[in-house]
């Protein structure tokens, strides 16, 4: 019996450790998937790699499933690593984009890096409306940081990314001499991604909790406001009435 049950514990920990690659392998895909990058390399030479992460559903949950693989978490320690990489993030208003420069080049001049770079979102071009600001600072090596562009429609509020099947996007031909005016840029097919699928369960409550706290405390404000202006009229309509008395004595 006890060499049975050693058999049967030894075959379950053959298979439980022969799937760990597996799962990481196939974490790694994902990743790679979403990361694109370019090398340009001159006569010289001097190079540049610009890498750029599109920061999917698919490739949150991958990252984090295999953060939570390598560091042993438990469910609370991975809820609360999913909680604070989307709070970061600002998936539910943003699109993230992580940019990394490796330049073994001249050195770079990208101040103010939001115009040397777009995102093409089916025909129209967007600029960050928040990034790394020490992407604004001449450099040479490694420089990475996130650019956050608008997910959402300023005017109308429509989902941007409704109905579109790729986004692009797009740097400045002048981000460096060594790409000699040519344009650099990457290409993500979006058609299926669904970031929603992310705030679901504990996360999903507690993001709802965050928002409606903002929203108390913007009432909150709204409201002491407006008793400050309705104390202002109360004033103003006693200061009236009381010279009309006075007028009504004479």
């Amino acid at each position: 019996m006890k060499k049975i049950f050693c058999f049967v514990l030894f075959t379950f920990l053959c298979s439980l450790i022969s799937t760990l690659p597996a799962n990481a392998a196939t974490y790694d895909q994902v990743l790679q998937r979403w990361t694109k990058s370019r090398k340009i390399v001159d006569e010289d030479g001097a190079n540049l790699e610009i890498k750029a992460i599109y920061y999917s559903a698919e490739y949150i949950e991958a990252l984090m499933q295999k953060e939570a693989q390598a560091n042993l978490w438990t469910e609370n320690e991975a809820e609360n690593y999913k909680y604070n990489f989307l709070g970061a993030l600002r998936l539910d208003e943003m699109i993230p984009i992580e940019i990394e420069f490796i330049n073994n080049a001249p050195t770079m001049f990208l101040g103010p890096f939001d115009i040397m770079i777009k995102l093409r979102i089916g025909n129209k071009l967007y600029k960050p409306v928040d990034y790394d600001k020490r992407f604004n600072f001449k450099f040479q090596g490694k420089k990475n940081g996130l650019v956050y562009f608008p997910r959402y429609d300023e005017k109308t509020g429509k989902d941007l990314l409704a109905g579109v099947k790729t986004v692009r996007l797009e740097f400045s031909p002048s981000i460096s001499p060594l790409t000699n005016g040519s344009e650099t840029y990457f290409l993500w097919d979006v058609a299926n991604d669904d970031p929603s699928k992310l705030y679901q369960g504990k996360t999903a409550a507690r993001f709802e909790t965050d928002r409606l706290l903002k929203r108390l405390e913007k009432l909150r404000k709204d409201k002491a406001e407006h008793e400050k202006q309705l104390q202002g009229i109360n004033d103003e309509i006693s200061t009236v009435q009381k010279r009309l008395d006075e007028l009504a004595k004479q």
